[in-house]
């Protein structure tokens, strides 16, 4: 049973003190975040690092070890996002009256960027662990990638829950391809492919027989799942899922406070 419930743990662990850690490197002042993005560099070359030494090693250490770099490389692919490092040329919201086809170029435009990033680094996870016995980081990578797509085109096509509060102040131009609307039909069909693929992952690695690193490294990967679809949901149901990561948006509490508005600027010259 403990096979089981740790992975589960730890991936629920550092699922959400990720996200939350990126929320608030996110919404720290801009001139931070070259420094940001410098530390998150030099953590996705040691993830890479690990990660290539991990798929040589097929045990319940190296399973962790996988697990843990794929997502550290995610996490600098979701930092240089929304710190504006790596989005698209452009730049400025999409008007009001655009629709169809342009209005979806618009959005590749701002995003093709960090789009091209999952790509890359997707293309170097399989280079570097194609030849070893441990592809927990490739799968792990690749839940990702797949579950961070579906939600970015649910939210595109229309959702209850738009979560904009967790959009920086420098990146509002996003919020000009987000729509709001109860559903969209995308949406149960993303819902009901990554469930079917969560169901197979459990039948694996609860599959009789099967070695502790089976368990624990495919235990990991469905717990990302688990968690991806979860989020899914949050993006349907009225709940109040901020309050998840308050903490990550105390930065930008933080910053508002220090910076004084216009208006203030204003009253203080007068």
């Amino acid at each position: 049973m403990v096979e089981y419930v740790l992975p589960a743990l730890f991936a629920l662990f550092l699922w959400w003190f990720s996200t939350g850690l990126i929320i608030y490197l996110d919404n720290l002042p801009t001139w931070t975040f070259r420094w940001s993005m410098l530390g998150a560099t030099g953590a996705l070359g040691i993830g890479l690092y690990a990660l290539s030494l991990s798929s040589q090693d097929a045990s319940v250490t190296g399973a962790y070890v996988a697990f843990t770099s794929a997502l550290v490389v995610w996490a600098w692919v979701e930092l240089s996002y929304y710190t504006n490092y790596l989005t698209g040329p452009r730049q400025a919201p999409c008007p009001q009256d655009c629709r169809g086809w342009r209005h979806f170029w618009h959005a590749v435009q701002s995003n093709i960027y960090h789009e091209l990033a999952i790509v890359a680094l997707g293309l170097v996870i399989w280079l570097l662990v194609r030849d070893g016995s441990n592809g927990v980081a490739l799968w792990t990578y690749l839940v990702f990638a797949w579950m961070h797509e579906s939600a970015r085109i649910n939210v595109f096509l229309g959702v209850r829950n738009l979560n904009e509060e967790f959009v920086p102040d420098h990146m509002q131009f996003l919020r000009s391809f987000m729509r709001r609307r109860p559903m969209n039909l995308f949406f149960p069909l993303s819902v009901t492919v990554s469930t079917v693929a969560l169901v197979l992952l459990i039948q694996q690695a609860a599959a009789p027989g099967v070695e502790p690193f089976t368990a624990v490294g495919v235990t990991l990967v469905a717990a990302l799942m688990a968690l991806a679809i979860l989020e899914h949901w949050f993006l349907v149901i009225p709940l109040p899922t901020a309050i998840l990561w308050h903490w990550g948006l105390k930065a930008r509490d933080e910053h508002h406070r220090l910076t004084p508005s216009p208006t203030a600027d204003a009253d203080l010259s007068s």
